[in-house]
């Protein structure tokens, strides 16, 4: 369908393996939660690139994919909000479709906001 979403933009990730590589792929010398926050630095850290566009990530012989680890988050730890910089969306732009873990480190925050 014209003009309807149709991807999920990952905005920040907790690196819990792989960090050296993306540490390497940063120019960083130490784990900070810099080294993940925002899409195009957590892209360039995983090593995502523009090739990468339209990849099926649920495809067995996928070059990126996602797997289930069973880590929970319990609901009343998801904060939802507006999503940032979408400003040219209208009123999508304040659909709540930000989705984050209340107070997680790791959550990028909006340029400005603290939060």
């Amino acid at each position: 369908e014209q003009d309807a979403a149709h991807a999920v933009l990952i905005r920040a990730v907790e690196p819990l393996s792989g960090t050296a590589t993306m540490l390497e792929r940063r120019g960083f010398t130490s784990v900070k939660t810099q080294l993940t926050a925002g899409p195009g630095v957590l892209s360039k850290a995983m090593g995502i690139f523009r090739r990468h566009d339209g990849t099926d990530l649920c495809a067995p012989d996928s070059p990126i994919w996602l797997t289930d680890d069973g880590f929970r988050v319990q609901h009343k730890a998801i904060k939802i909000g507006t999503r940032v910089g979408v400003e040219y969306a209208g009123a999508d732009a304040l659909r709540p479709w930000r989705f984050s873990i209340q107070n997680h480190a790791w959550v990028s925050r909006a340029k400005g906001s603290g939060h």
